[in-house]
């Protein structure tokens, strides 16, 4: 069990939530889990106004046939996310290479120089992994955070469940680590 205080140190500096306002993309990280709330996240999102484009990347994993890309952008656009408006990244198989797979496609497709503003979309336990690692390789843009899951137990009560704090707190041992292998860089949140 994490002390008081490692609770206290993850909620403030990785559990973390931004303000949000309208960007110029949503970069959807793949998973496995919680592709239903990821999409309609992103739905909502979209209908409120506040992005443009997305991208979703994210590989074939191990017992599938289809790249969570496809799963994550079909249920986006059975959520309401027109498709055209959904680039594609099909390889990555972790949240560097996401990030790395990722910057080509969009560069292609809008131009990197035109994308000031994302908002990184993904799980809850991994939170400010995503936007530390598009730090790293885009300083350039301004990064916002949503996350999701689908634990009952509320985020700020993390630690009282195990599954949550076992997430939790193998993602929390990955930041150190990352940073000093120059994986993620630190993030400054607006």
């Amino acid at each position: 069990m994490p002390t008081a205080d490692e609770i206290a140190a993850i909620n403030a500096t990785h559990l973390i939530e931004t303000p949000l306002c309208p960007a110029d993309l949503l970069f959807l990280f793949g998973t496995r889990e919680d592709v239903a709330l990821r999409a309609d996240a992103a739905a909502r999102l979209w209908r409120d106004g506040y992005f443009r484009w997305s991208i979703v990347s994210g590989g074939v994993t191990p017992g599938s046939e289809q790249s969570e890309c496809m799963l994550i952008k079909a249920a986006m656009v059975e959520a309401g996310i027109p498709a055209g408006r959904i680039l594609e990244e099909h390889r990555a198989m972790n949240t560097g290479e996401n990030v790395v797979f990722s910057l080509p496609v969009i560069d292609a497709a809008l131009g990197l120089q035109i994308i000031r503003s994302v908002i990184c979309l993904g799980n809850t336990w991994t939170a400010r992994r995503y936007p530390m690692t598009l730090h790293r390789h885009w300083p350039e843009a301004t990064k916002m955070l949503v996350t999701v899951d689908s634990f009952a137990t509320p985020r700020g009560l993390w630690h009282t469940d195990a599954e949550f704090r076992r997430r939790v707190l193998h993602e929390w041992d990955k930041i150190a680590p990352y940073k000093a292998k120059g994986f993620i860089a630190d993030w400054p949140v607006a």
